[in-house]
């Protein structure tokens, strides 16, 4: 399917995802106290880097000719590398398998990877399953 454009993340992000959770962990959310901490700064949710997918897979594929479209789940999941702000993140995707279902509809599934621009492991590696109703 190909790769998305780069996005940024930026501790404004990172701020206002944990705004939106709960998520407060100084690790994330504390640049001072993240700056002595594992990763030597602060760094972004893993559900934040997650939750890009979406935005990320929507450049990728357009579904046309559907009046409904389901995020059905993921499987597989995993964080290999942290994301710390000022780095950029894009999606590589490809097709891993379309199968109909009930009701007439097509499930999709996604193998995803999170990649972070010039890191050696990627941030996010997931199958995201997706369903389209005509």
């Amino acid at each position: 399917m190909g790769s998305s454009t780069w996005i940024g993340i930026t501790q404004s992000r990172v701020d206002t995802f944990a705004d939106a959770t709960g998520d407060h962990q100084w690790i994330h959310t504390d640049p001072e106290r993240a700056a002595s901490g594992p990763f030597g700064a602060p760094v972004a949710h893993g559900y934040l880097t997650l939750s890009l997918f979406i935005p990320l897979f929507s450049e990728l594929l357009i579904v046309r000719g559907v009046t409904t479209k389901v995020n059905y789940g993921l499987d597989r999941v995993r964080f290999p590398a942290p994301v710390q702000g000022g780095d950029r993140v894009r999606l590589t995707a490809r097709l891993a398998s379309a199968d109909a279902v009930p009701e007439g509809g097509v499930q999709i599934a996604v193998d995803g990877t999170v990649e972070i621009d010039g890191g050696a492991k990627p941030a996010a590696v997931l199958r995201s399953l997706s369903r389209f109703y005509a």
